[in-house]
């Protein structure tokens, strides 16, 4: 802070201006071996706010479409979201920035 006539204003540090922070999406990918009903509930379960409605849709499109984005926002979120569901056993794409 900068005192100038007796009156206190803020000063901005280039070095501590906020910057906005990355976002990121998550992907599952299709396979072989996890069904329909697992990934949704693995996904119902892991994704915050998604209605059972929601999971089955992006199952069915990951099958359809061979690959689904079931989440995006901010980045160390989506490496959490990403890392839990890929210890279920769900095949996932990289996490990606966008």
């Amino acid at each position: 802070m900068k005192i100038s006539d007796n009156i206190i204003t803020p000063a901005l540090d280039p070095k501590t201006t906020r910057r906005k922070y990355p976002e990121a999406r998550i992907i599952v990918l299709d396979d072989n071996f996890n069904t329909f009903e697992y990934v949704a509930n693995c996904l119902l379960k892991i994704i915050p706010g998604i209605s059972e409605k929601k999971s089955w849709l992006i199952a069915l499109e990951v099958d359809r479409e061979g690959s689904a984005e079931v989440w995006r926002g901010p980045f160390e979120q989506a490496e959490l979201y990403h890392h839990q569901l890929v210890s279920k056993g769900i095949t996932m794409a990289p996490v990606e920035k966008t």
